[in-house]
């Protein structure tokens, strides 16, 4: 069942839709410290992959993850899953600034890496990584989930590869989430350690805008963070906004926030308005408020009309059988890298640029 109520702990399950045999590929999970573990395992197993081990130093998280996948063999440490030759990929969801230095030992071990967002907290963080993987050849990929692991946003680009909106010229982007502070673990509230607002939540923004519009680049315009309503933790940034400017002209606007209110049904009220030349897409990715409790809800204009879709159940989650083909393949059909790595940089850059609001 997917949790509602926090998005810290958001796993969507999908049908299974295996795209390798028993044995072909097998992965491990490690660094269980966010729940978005849970949503990455899932996805890879639904597409065909075997979970064979997970290694953390906190038994009590290994114990729960077990529980969740029982094919996972608790591993001793950390080197007994990088020096298996079987094992393939490895996911992970460590704490933000461990990402980018644990995906170089990964990569340097001959090994795909699997990261939750946001990848990186620091800009040499990014250059170390890419150097590494001009080395060593390997995968650097991100699980940038408010596109890949929702139904309507997968929906949503195939309908603009069919050319239903024309050229996509602006995403309007809210990322609303809910704080729900004595839940979240204590490096969550350290700016060193979750890299800032735009930088973390706001990865998922910038890499739907490049997504959506086929930018291969872009240009921070403007940016800003606010600390308007969580004065007892004073490294936090419960607001942030930016504008982006791409290489093919298109534009973004995008805001994140920690400020959803009890009284929602969900623990972030997402959404995506796409505009094109010839139409435009509304997604409402978790809830549509005061009328459906379901997710998934994309609303399409154009020359042709209105039409709402319901999406839950309907499309899946292609990017997971994708990237399992990648990794053996040495294709970049889910993501390029190049891809994965410019949502990041320009992430770092609108965090790193950002006007402090007071």
């Amino acid at each position: 069942m997917v949790q509602k109520s926090d998005g810290m702990n958001y796993a969507p399950q999908g049908k299974p839709n295996p795209v390798v045999s028993k044995g072909e590929f097998a992965f491990a999970a490690v660094a269980l410290d966010h729940g978005h573990i849970y949503g990455m395992c899932n996805g890879l197993v639904e597409a065909g992959a075997d979970l064979v081990k997970v290694y953390d130093p906190d038994p009590a998280k290994v114990d729960a993850f077990v529980q969740k996948f029982p094919q996972a063999q608790a591993a001793a440490s950390l080197d007994e899953i990088l020096q298996d030759p079987n094992i393939k990929l490895v996911a992970a969801a460590a704490v933000p600034s461990e990402r980018g230095p644990l995906g170089v030992r990964v990569m340097k071990h001959g090994k795909d890496y699997f990261t939750d967002k946001t990848p990186f907290t620091k800009l040499e963080q990014l250059e170390e990584a890419r150097a590494t993987v001009k080395e060593t050849g390997r995968k650097y990929m991100v699980y940038y989930s408010e596109r890949l692991h929702v139904e309507s946003a997968v929906f949503a680009g195939q309908l603009i590869q069919q050319g239903a909106i024309g050229r996509v010229v602006q995403t309007l982007g809210t990322g609303p989430h809910r704080l729900n502070a004595p839940s979240r673990p204590e490096w969550f509230f350290k700016h060193e350690k979750y890299g800032g607002i735009l930088c973390d939540i706001g990865s998922h923004q910038i890499e739907q805008f490049l997504f959506y519009t086929g930018a291969k680049d872009a240009k921070v315009i403007s940016s800003r963070v606010a600390n308007y309503n969580n004065k007892q933790y004073p490294e936090l940034e419960d607001f942030g906004d930016a504008t982006l400017v791409a290489d093919n002209g298109a534009t973004s606007y995008f805001r994140v926030d920690w400020l959803t209110p009890n009284g929602l049904g969900t623990w972030g009220d997402g959404r995506m308005i796409i505009l094109g030349t010839d139409g435009y897409i509304e997604l409402r990715k978790y809830i549509d408020i005061a009328r459906e409790s379901s997710g998934n809800h994309l609303y399409l204009v154009n020359h042709e009309g209105e039409k709402h879709y319901s999406l839950s159940g309907q499309v899946g989650y292609p990017f997971f059988g994708q990237l399992i083909l990648d990794c053996i393949n040495r294709t970049e059909n889910a993501m390029t890298q190049e891809h994965a790595f410019k949502a990041a940089e320009l992430c770092l850059l609108a965090q790193k640029q950002a006007i402090r609001v007071e």
